[in-house]
């Protein structure tokens, strides 16, 4: 059984938390302890789940833990992540990878090394709906597959600090786009801008990406009262509308209107039992470190861009 732990549980951490406590009563790992900056969380979160809190991420990497989830802020993940690497344990890093291609490839670098299990955090490629679009696209009930459009847009989300809306939210649909094109990103153009966020990063961005035959588009922002994440899909055979959020599927074509049928099931519990499989059975994880590096790295050409007014080629 996984000896696991997590690292950071502050709005997204404690969902971790609450899925390795419930992995854990079915006997699948054990969770041998979370650590939290604030302490007072952390121990709040284990007393409720039967765990033990530290105060230093430090301390619970001396565990001789299997594997970590590790959940802090951007800017932290290199530092965090590397502290594990080096004691021969497995990551799974909440997206984006880290702040910096250079911290990235620290990451990967440092997991190949080791030869542990590194795995990136973008829950969207668990999500049931996405999973069934892929299958759709691959076989050909699309056509060819045009342009793939995204809207990810809600409140302003105030726990975020040290990055902007492109590096939170756009390498969601950066990557999600990518995958669904099968394809890596071959150049960036974006507009963005900052209107309430008080920390002075962007709060809006529409973000164009080229691909060798198709185009994606992502609109994402922190203004919009409401929450809305949703992703079309036009293809020469058809469209297809996706919900994230209710894990809804439509496609439309010359002669039908057909709604998927879907088992909802968790994103992340999904993307926490691939990371576990993938640990125990030395098992690529479906987003390595490469696909990672590939989101931050377009994520922060998008921020070049809406800097310059530039199309960006993206170079490997």
């Amino acid at each position: 059984m996984l000896r696991v732990g997590v690292v950071g549980v502050g709005m997204m951490g404690q969902h971790h938390v609450r899925i390795y406590f419930e992995l854990a009563r079915e006997g699948k790992v054990e969770l041998v302890g979370i650590a939290d900056a604030n302490f007072e969380r952390a121990k709040e979160l284990a007393k409720r789940y039967g765990t033990i809190p530290y105060a230093d991420y430090r301390d619970l990497a001396r565990e001789n833990l299997d594997a970590v989830d590790i959940a802090v802020p951007t800017s932290l993940h290199r530092e965090v992540a590397l502290e594990f690497i080096n004691q021969g344990t497995s990551v799974l890093v909440e997206k984006p990878i880290a702040d910096t291609v250079e911290n990235a490839e620290a990451i990967i670098k440092a997991a190949e090394e080791k030869g542990v299990t590194l795995m990136v955090g973008h829950i969207e490629r668990f999500n049931p709906a996405v999973l069934r679009l892929r299958e759709l696209i691959e076989r050909g009930e699309l056509g060819k597959v045009v342009t793939i459009s995204a809207k990810r847009v809600g409140p302003m989300a105030k726990r975020i600090r040290d990055v902007g809306i492109i590096i939170d939210l756009g390498v969601h649909d950066i990557d999600v786009i990518s995958y669904l094109f099968g394809e890596r990103v071959k150049s960036v153009y974006a507009r963005a801008g900052n209107v309430l966020h008080p920390a002075g990063v962007e709060d809006h961005a529409l973000i164009t990406l080229g691909f060798n035959d198709g185009t994606g588009i992502v609109e994402t922002n922190w203004l919009t009262p409401h929450k809305t994440r949703t992703l079309n899909v036009i293809g020469t055979g058809g469209i297809v509308y996706l919900d994230y959020i209710e894990q809804g599927l439509k496609l439309y074509n010359n002669e039908w209107v057909k709604e998927a049928k879907i088992e909802r099931k968790e994103p992340l519990r999904n993307e926490i039992e691939h990371f576990i499989e993938c640990v125990e059975r030395e098992k690529k994880p479906i987003v390595d470190g490469e696909a990672g590096l590939h989101a931050l790295r377009v994520a922060l050409l998008a921020q070049e861009s809406a800097k310059t007014g530039k199309v960006l080629e993206v170079s490997e």
